[in-house]
């Protein structure tokens, strides 16, 4: 049976003595109250050392928000898969829309990306999705079908299942727009056909597939009660512990 999650990705946000708070507060809430849900965090790289600490029982795994593509060298800034797993992450977030904007992300570094974190027993969280430009031009499945399989098709069955995709509709990050439920289950499922035209139905019954769009305790429990949305990767509400933890009581 395939996971539900609830993941947070803090961005650029918060000096060292705020994200402390945050993890204190939210380690607290995990250990008063029972999730139906995994809960993962996504902290500024500088941050992660601390983060694991915070939650050294496991309560809530902690990714990176990007990873390079490269072992080792002379890679200023970058951080490997080895360094992650050495600290004890689970993971990283893959080709998130702001990388693929302000980066260059492309869905080919994504798939090197994605195996090396498979090869060091790390999650890759992929993120994928479509501008506005590409849905009032109806090219959003096109755009979702080419990014899928460039990025994960070249995996094995067994690696896919271990992936965690992210559909975050770029129109709907940080505007205040969102997509309605529908939309949302309608990606996702588009999503799931793929893998299951790829790798067979039982495959695709077993990967994740988060919402990324502008998720919010008012709207997260009509989102996640549709059939493919597997739960959310939450940007700005995952910064305040009073509206994550909203949101991941909607899993209740």
């Amino acid at each position: 049976m395939r996971k539900k999650i609830v993941a947070g990705n803090w961005k650029m946000n918060l000096d060292f003595s705020q994200a402390q708070q945050l993890m204190q507060q939210l380690a607290e809430y995990q250990n008063n109250n029972t999730s139906a849900c995994e809960v993962y965090i996504a902290p500024p790289a500088l941050y992660l050392t601390t983060a694991k600490n915070t939650f050294s029982k496991g309560e809530v795994g902690v990714f990176i928000q990007e990873v390079s593509e490269h072992t080792s060298g002379a890679y200023t800034g970058e951080v490997s898969v080895d360094m992650l797993s050495s600290i004890g992450a689970q993971g990283a977030i893959i080709a998130h829309s702001e990388r693929r904007q302000y980066h260059g992300e492309t869905d080919s570094h994504a798939n090197r990306k994605v195996k090396m974190c498979l090869d060091k027993g790390l999650t890759p969280i992929y993120c994928n999705g479509e501008t506005l430009e590409q849905r009032k031009a109806n090219q959003h499945f096109e755009v979702i079908k080419n990014q899928t399989e460039v990025a994960l098709f070249t995996l094995t069955a067994e690696e896919i299942k271990k992936v965690v995709i992210a559909y975050e509709p770029v129109w709907a990050i940080g505007t205040g727009e969102t997509a309605t439920p529908e939309q949302a289950q309608e990606i996702h499922a588009f999503i799931r056909n793929l893998i299951a035209d790829k790798y067979g139905k039982e495959v695709a019954e077993e990967v994740s597939i988060l919402y990324g769009g502008s998720v919010k305790p008012n709207n997260a429990k009509e989102i996640f009660s549709k059939p493919d949305v597997d739960g959310g990767l939450i940007g700005g509400a995952a910064l305040k512990v009073e509206d994550f933890s909203a949101i991941i009581e909607a899993f209740n």
